[in-house]
């Protein structure tokens, strides 16, 4: 049976946004629970699993009251959940097993939860290759804005560097990040982090470089100084966002493999004959 054909694909439902979901509702029937009540055990446990592997529970499941016909034109407020596909596959694993349709789903949701996960990793490299080379090329151009302020010796520059550093992680420099995300000597922090996090740092390069030359600065001490201030008002914006402070974002794989990979598939690629015909 394809993926087109199951009864779980044919209750999918899709958002303004183009955004899929399921109903609860729609979910126990297929499942074969006749009281809803007794399915609504099975959400809980698998909002308890969503919880436990440390996701979002209302990203996941999100309760909504939904009109529902009783007969002869009459309707009545109903409480359903609008679950994600992630949320449909720990249902699953916590609905009852002894039902085939339930192995079927289980399938089902395990094979396409992994492709949306290669599907995530494969767009998280490409974001991280694209900003990690914008921000090595802004990097460049904020050393020049810091020479024409007056830091010119390299040491100078690692210091003007850490005091960008130092107001977007709460205090924290090179060396502080570096041991806090548990990165072994020689490897480079921008090299290990996610997009998120590479973002945050690329606002942080460009904003100093502005600052800089639009305010021209001059003076190491007060270069050191304005790119602190920087620093620290995109750490507040991170903040006042709700989004997570970049010291406690996870250490990501050596982009130097991703690229690495990239180039060898790019070279793969160009190594295949066209097609004809």
């Amino acid at each position: 049976m394809s993926d087109e054909t199951t009864p779980f694909e044919s209750i999918r439902r899709t958002n303004p946004a183009g955004n899929e979901f399921w109903s609860s509702r729609d979910f126990a029937k297929i499942l074969g629970y006749a009281d809803y009540r007794n399915f609504q055990a099975v959400i809980e446990s698998a909002r308890t699993a969503c919880f436990n592997s440390g996701q979002r529970v209302e990203d996941h499941f999100v309760e909504v009251t939904e009109m529902v016909e009783i007969g002869s034109g009459a309707q009545r407020p109903l409480k359903t959940v609008m679950m994600s596909r992630y949320a449909c596959y720990l249902v699953i694993q916590n609905a009852d097993p002894s039902k085939e349709i339930v192995a079927q789903g289980q399938t089902y949701f395990a094979v396409q939860t992994r492709r949306q996960e290669l599907s995530d990793e494969e767009l998280e490299a490409r974001r991280r290759i694209t900003i990690r080379a914008e921000l090595r090329n802004h990097n460049s151009q904020l050393a020049d804005a810091a020479k024409g302020a007056g830091v010119i010796e390299p040491r100078d520059y690692a210091i003007f560097q850490n005091h960008g550093y130092m107001g977007l992680y709460g205090g924290l420099g090179a060396q502080d990040i570096h041991h806090r995300k548990g990165l072994k000597k020689g490897e480079q922090i921008l090299d290990h982090m996610g997009s998120t996090e590479l973002a945050a740092n690329l606002f942080r390069a460009t904003q100093a470089e502005e600052k800089l030359r639009r305010e021209k600065i001059t003076g190491k001490e007060k270069a050191n100084q304005a790119h602190r201030e920087v620093g620290a008002k995109v750490r507040q914006t991170i903040k006042e966002l709700g989004g997570t402070m970049p010291e406690h974002l996870p250490a990501a794989e050596s982009i130097k493999k991703l690229e690495a990979k990239q180039k060898k598939a790019l070279k793969s690629s160009a190594k295949k004959p066209p097609r004809v015909g």
